[in-house]
């Protein structure tokens, strides 16, 4: 506004100018004789002006006043313009002008210096004193703007900058640290020498590092009474150091949730500091929420079953004291089971009133499945097994709840197969799995060619790679119908025989492993024992049964020693009462790496295995891992017995080296070995390939 006004001003003021001077112009004669080349004299242009006023400050009358003038009433001695006195040169200005496009325009061309450089670089070093005194100058450089730039810079302008941003660094990390009253003063010179370059220096003085004096916890009251100075490991004394402030509130705030209140709010500290005793009184406002009990279980969005299979999944019961890590588990538990793309599990208050007078919670579930149905696939190669490929398509949730069809199909070398199998995890109760399954395989390996059909089921709890478990178990059966190519011991003659097999297969593991397909520290064992029946003109009992155990050491962050060892046996009935497909093997990718599959062991005329009653397996290797890609040396032994005991003697050994490459989904294994001490017909170099570490 103000500047419009006096806008306005200044306008009023110009006018004032101007009508003064014509007021001038009028009151001056006019010359006797005007020049020759005048247009209109002065006596005329005086005449057309309007005449003064009494009042100077009245409005301008309008210009259309003047311009109305009927033209008869001009001054007869105003002097009409003369004509142009070049007709061509008017004639040429009549003429269009050219269209632009067809102007040629030609551009111009700057000069430039080819001789011009870049400004010289600045070099410089720099050094930082006080921060050693209190263990931080290793952090700092970590941060530190002049130590990134590496002693270069464009100009010296740039590494007074980083200096400043160093001062205000050093400062940061020591009142991190307690040092409230810290300063720090960056200087530059030029250094001693010619070629020296710039020194920076830091120089910081940290002062008295502060303690904890009094503190407080403004919360309403909780039980057990203590429960959040218990979980506050804070002391008078303590140095204010703002990480173990930190971290200590974050336990307050994950603790008060495993002990019944779920809806904890830590609020902001306040530390006043006292710089006459170097102390700061700390206060930390805690919002406990209702002390909480669970009571049941809601579900919303898109669902992959209902809630009363989620509580099947849940380790909690009502009335339980709520504890988030029971939460946390039921949240892994629903996502092991791989159908959902999201899936989220909040505490939700209900208003009602316990009889200890603790707020019942429900459970709220909040669902998003995801697509449920899988195509895998699977390959490898190994020396003797030939080429083996696997594929499986899955509905994981065919039969809710969880109740999942797989098809499979192999097709190898040496084996060919289809197969169907029905599962349901979580059956009735947590982590229990029932399955069944039935297939039709037809494998041709050096010890056996086999025409086999399998009805098989099985109630289990095992390992999956999201919930890796300490123990697992399982527990079936097994109907098998097989004809089989066989070798008559004693007379050396084969023939093709139909056996009907009966089993009742257990098995036991426990499991201190870190991970499921790629081990780095721990061990595992398992026990598998299987009573069987052979119907084959006369009901052959026996017993197979196994044990292997494995362990795993880490000698570095890059090496892991891992070794194992297999023993197997099968008893109560001679070997000739035991289809080969039945009988115990070894050698291959999984048992004996440098021979070939089911290589070792008593053969025939045809030096072709027959398999045995008994079996010892070793193996150790060196897995060195650098980035995403591995080195594995290793050492196999092992040998295949005609007896029910293992001999532990005729050890065969084989040696090799393997590479790995590692995924997200388990390291991708190529091993290649050979015999020591190799025999005749045995192969020269065995190669395997496969996902997942041998063993």
């Amino acid at each position: 506004m103000q500047l419009r006004v006096t806008g306005l001003k200044i306008w009023a003021l110009a006018a004032s100018v101007s009508i003064a001077a014509i007021a001038s112009a009028q009151e001056q004669p006019a010359p006797a004789t005007p020049p020759a080349d005048v247009i209109i004299d002065d006596q005329s242009f005086n005449a057309q002006l309007p005449p003064l006023g009494e009042d100077l400050n009245a409005p301008l009358p309008s210009i259309d006043t003047y311009l109305d003038n009927d033209a008869a009433t001009a001054p007869s001695a105003v002097t009409q313009l003369p004509p142009a006195q070049d007709p061509k040169t008017e004639a040429e200005l009549a003429q269009p002008l050219v269209p632009l496009n067809n102007v040629d325009v030609q551009p111009v061309e700057v000069a430039r210096d080819d001789d011009a450089q870049k400004p010289a670089e600045v070099r410089y070093s720099f050094t930082v004193q006080g921060l050693d005194e209190v263990g931080l100058d290793d952090r700092f450089k970590e941060l530190s703007a002049l130590q990134d730039g590496k002693g270069k810079a464009d100009t010296a302008a740039m590494i007074q900058a980083r200096a400043r941003e160093d001062e205000a660094l050093a400062v940061r990390l020591l009142k991190s640290e307690g040092y409230y009253d810290a300063t720090a003063l960056a200087s530059l010179d030029r250094g001693s020498g010619e070629n020296a370059g710039l020194v920076a220096v830091l120089t910081v003085t940290p002062g008295k590092q502060y303690k904890l004096g009094e503190i407080v916890v403004t919360a309403p009251p909780t039980t057990p009474p203590d429960l959040i100075r218990k979980n506050l490991p804070l002391n008078t004394g303590d140095p204010i150091i703002s990480e173990r402030i930190e971290a200590a509130e974050a336990n307050v705030a994950l603790e008060l949730p495993r002990n019944g209140y779920p809806f904890v709010d830590i609020g902001q500290r306040d530390i006043v500091l006292d710089g006459a005793s170097v102390t700061g009184d700390y206060t930390l406002p805690v919002e406990t929420g209702p002390r909480s009990r669970f009571r049941g279980i809601t579900t919303s969005g898109k669902p992959a079953f209902g809630a009363d299979h989620i509580a099947v999944l849940a380790r909690f019961d009502r009335d339980d004291l709520y504890d988030s890590r029971q939460v946390d588990d039921l949240r892994r538990a629903l996502t092991a089971t791989s159908l959902f793309s999201s899936v989220s599990v909040e505490p939700v208050r209900t208003g009602e009133i316990a009889a200890d007078g603790t707020e019942y919670v429900d459970m709220q579930v909040e669902q998003d499945a995801g697509p449920a149905r899988t195509l895998a696939g699977d390959a490898g190669y190994g020396t003797g097994q030939g080429f083996r490929a696997e594929a499986t398509w899955t509905h994981r949730n065919l039969f809710p709840p969880e109740g999942a069809l797989i098809l499979n199909a192999v097709g190898g070398t040496q084996e060919q197969g289809v197969g169907a199998t029905f599962r349901r995890s979580n059956a009735g109760r947590r982590d229990r799995t029932v399955q069944a399954s039935i297939s039709a395989n037809h494998q041709d390996y050096a010890a056996y060619e086999a025409f086999t059909a399998t009805l098989a089921g099985s109630i289990s709890r095992v390992s999956t790679p999201i919930f890796q478990k300490r123990w697992t178990w399982s527990y079936g059966f097994e109907v098998l119908a097989s004809n089989e190519k066989t070798l008559n011991l004693a007379t050396g003659d084969s023939s093709r025989l139909t056996y009907f097999i009966g089993a009742l297969p257990g098995q036991l593991g426990y499991d201190l492993s870190d991970d499921l397909l790629n081990p780095t520290k721990g061990m595992r064992a398992t026990i598998r024992v299987s009573p069987e029946a052979s119907l084959q003109g006369n009901v052959s009992p026996y017993v197979r049964a196994s044990f292997d155990l494995s362990g795993y050491y880490p000698v570095s962050d890059s090496l892991v020693i891992a070794a194992r060892t297999r023993l197997g046996t099968i008893s109560g009935t001679s070997l000739d009462n035991v289809a080969p497909s039945r009988r115990i093997y070894a050698g291959g990718g999984g048992s004996v790496r440098g021979f070939g599959f089911q290589e070792l062991g008593p053969k025939d005329a045809n030096n072709d295995p027959v398999g045995g009653r008994s079996v010892n397996e070793f193996a150790v290797e060196a897995r060195y891992r650098f980035g995403n890609f591995g080195i594995v040396p290793f050492l196999d032994a092992g040998q295949v017995y005609n007896g029910s005991i293992p001999k532990f003697s005729d050890i065969r050994f084989g040696a090799g080296i393997g590479g790995r490459f590692y995924t997200n989904f388990g390291p991708f294994r190529a091993d290649v070995a050979m015999p020591l001490n190799r025999q005749p017909g045995e192969s020269k170099v065995a190669v395997y390939i496969g996902i997942g570490q041998a063993f």
